[in-house]
């Protein structure tokens, strides 16, 4: 079954991959898709036997011997405990929908084989990484999903800003990477294996007696929180924390479901899954997991605070994507690791049901994306409105949906924890609570509620740029900063293969079709279901019985028990931050609409740090990336053109035609220049032997 649930994907890719030109776009559409829903029902029953049945708890399937060098043995295998089980639902439940939708989203597309193959290469690789034994196999998983990101960011590759954004999303990720490949090396070097059963075993008895390898000198828990900060900055690429998020946004250049299977479900909560899969090395690193905490923790709140003021629909669902990680990480940095993956799981549901819901108005609207061209949806797209709804209510943590169990969880288990940290956390994803409700609130009414904004509604539409442009545009200071809507909406506009539709379309906003609003519909019923269903196995009193064996907590870490005797105000406090940001959005979205033009008028500093996400782009472009190109520039002209080249190859070859033009000199054709130089030889000749006596 397992091997099933893994290999069914690839098939996928290779049928639609191969063979996708010959059979045509809608068998290589009906051949993956086929394959992920069953791939997902399999998940689905792992998941009942192994995390909620009296299946056994940690469990190994052999596939291959890898490799084996020396004391380096790897074997193809997988790992198969409830962690796992959880992460094999989550992706293929999550992929499996993205390719039925895309069905309908991409129908106009002439490279649908091609995108099916790449989801479902995607697909694979992630279930490689979420299944893998040891090191070597996660690490061969994380960079096939970095691969096949780069493909689907840049799957519209005609356009310069998804090839440059792929290409974003890939360098950015490597420097993530790089530091996980050396946390791989420095495992090795200190337990001799990378199976993690073996590693697992030894981390214990190294931490306590500091017997065996000696990794740069440092005792044996800074050896083993080196380790763990490695190994956490290829967390930090891949799920997009702080200082390594600058790829997450820029990744909306690819298609609406590209965004929702890297966003919601896969990619970006691998990095998550690392952290708490290696929980019993990072358990013995208390400072690795005061980083982990910090990070996440400022990340969370960064990420609010730029979606505030986003434009664009799927870059406010991006940066809302980046502060939910945070959460994430905070909660395994405290020691809440249950809590941790809980929130991944419910985000799961109900970002791909938003990242999809925004891909249906995009749909309706033809392509449109800017926030500020939109409006009065409800009436035109009520399924996708209540969908998005529903979504809103989640994600803001609304009592008895999803995201109240989990995100509360993390916000009570941040506030139970004992540490400067923890403190410091609570603080910060109390106060990312209220900014995730307003900035959430705030798309729903702007697209949703109001006048129609969109083009084709009549002269009022064209007039809302005047003084309905939302924040900054009635402020001519702004300008600069702003995207125009116009623009941005076609720089950015979804489906790059150009339909011909335009803003100037005059056919009204449609409902998409029902191969795109089922899976709204089954994303829904996980949006405000999965929460109450399984809060109890994930972070209840009986978590022990379902993670037992998963992950690892030392003795005296009780935060799992503890976070549910947190004072009441702490209980409240997420749900009177949705009701303030709700408000808030409420009045200056829908009652006073001329009050976001007046407050970024008020505070044009902020609100321009706001709006160009803390100018940690422009910053990485001044250190990094202009110095990058003036060296690359004087190593290519200076380097290699004048020093190499002109000492090297270029240098000889011209130095040889100096010599052979004088030498071409003396070829005259005239016979007394010859005889000349004849008399000259014979006389050189004689004063020789005179001068040396030579016999």
């Amino acid at each position: 079954m397992y091997q099933a649930i893994v290999f069914l994907p690839l098939l996928g890719f290779l049928v639609a991959g191969i063979f996708g030109r010959f059979i045509g776009a809608r068998p290589s559409e009906i051949v993956t898709t086929a394959l992920l829903v069953v791939s997902a029902a399999l998940s689905w029953v792992a998941f009942f036997d192994v995390a909620l049945g009296e299946g056994p708890e940690v469990f190994r399937v052999q596939v291959a011997t890898w490799m084996v060098s020396g004391g380096l043995s790897v074997d193809w295998a997988f790992r198969i405990d409830t962690l796992t089980v959880v992460m094999l639902v989550v992706v293929n439940t999550v992929s499996a929908l993205v390719h039925l939708y895309s069905i309908g989203y991409m129908h106009e597309d002439p490279s649908r084989p091609r995108f099916f193959a790449y989801l479902s290469l995607f697909t694979f690789a992630m279930l490689m990484l979420v299944t893998s034994d040891n090191l070597v196999q996660m690490f061969f998983g994380w960079e096939g999903v970095g691969l096949a990101s780069y493909l689907l960011i840049g799957f519209w590759y005609q356009k310069p800003s998804a090839n440059a954004a792929a290409m974003k999303a890939f360098v950015v990720n490597r420097v993530g990477d790089f530091g996980f490949a050396l946390g791989i090396f420095a495992v090795f070097f200190l337990f001799g294996s990378v199976q993690f059963e073996e590693i697992f075993a030894a981390i214990p008895a190294y931490a306590e007696t500091g017997e065996g390898p000696v990794l740069l000198g440092l005792s044996s828990e800074g050896a083993i929180t080196l380790a763990a900060l490695l190994l956490f900055m290829g967390a930090m690429g891949k799920s997009a924390q702080f200082l390594l998020h600058t790829w997450l946004p820029d990744a909306m250049e690819g298609p609406t479901p590209v965004s929702a299977l890297i966003h919601a479900a896969t990619m970006v909560t691998a990095g998550v899954f690392l952290v708490a899969r290696m929980s019993p090395l990072f358990e013995f690193a208390p400072t690795a997991l005061t980083v982990v905490t910090y990070v996440g923790a400022l990340t969370a709140f960064f990420a609010a605070t730029v979606g505030l003021v986003q434009n664009d629909i799927k870059r406010v669902i991006a940066y809302s994507t980046c502060s939910q990680l945070g959460y994430m990480f905070v909660a395994l940095g405290i020691g809440a690791y249950g809590a941790g993956i809980f929130h991944l799981f419910t985000h799961a549901f109900f970002k791909a049901l938003l990242f999809l819901g925004a891909g249906s108005v995009i749909h309706a609207l033809h392509h449109e994306q800017d926030l500020r061209n939109m409006g009065g949806l409800r009436r035109h797209i009520p399924f996708t409105a209540a969908m998005m709804a529903i979504g809103t209510l989640a994600l803001t943590g609304f009592p008895f949906t999803a995201g109240y169990y989990s995100k509360d969880a993390i916000i009570e288990a941040a506030y139970a924890s004992p540490t400067t940290a923890g403190d410091v956390a609570f603080v910060a994803t109390v106060i990312a609570a209220l900014f995730t409700s307003f900035y959430s609130w705030r798309l729903f009414f702007l697209a949703f509620e109001g006048a129609p904004r969109w083009a084709g509604h009549g002269d009022a539409t064209h007039a809302a740029h005047g003084h309905d442009d939302h924040e900054g545009v009635a402020h001519g200071a702004h300008d600069q900063d702003l995207e125009p809507a116009h623009a941005a909406a076609h720089e950015h506009a979804d489906h790059g293969h150009g339909h011909g539709h335009g803003h100037g379309h005059g056919h009204a906003p449609h409902e998409s079709p029902l191969v795109m609003t089922i899976p709204l519909g089954v994303l829904a019923v996980g949006a405000l279901l999965a929460g109450m269903l399984f809060k109890e196995s994930f972070v209840g009193h009986d978590w022990h019985h379902f993670w037992e064996g998963a992950i690892y907590t030392r003795e005296g870490n009780t935060i799992m028990e503890d976070f549910h005797h947190v004072p009441a105000w702490v209980v409240w406090s997420p749900f009177v931050m949705m009701v303030l940001g709700f408000l808030g959005a409420f009045w200056m979205y829908i009652r006073d609409k001329a009050a976001p033009a007046r407050l970024a008028g008020r505070h044009p500093v902020i609100y321009r740090f706001l709006l160009n996400k803390w100018y940690i782009d422009e910053l990485y472009d001044m250190l990094f990336v202009q110095p990058s190109k003036r060296l690359g520039r004087f190593l290519w002209r200076t380097g290699d053109g004048r020093v190499i080249d002109g000492l090297g190859p270029d240098g000889v070859s011209a130095r040889v035609l100096d010599a052979t033009s004088w030498v071409v000199r003396l070829q005259t054709g005239y016979v007394y220049h010859y005889a000349f130089v004849m008399m000259i030889g014979v006389a050189a000749l004689v004063t020789w032997y005179l001068v040396t006596g030579a016999r």
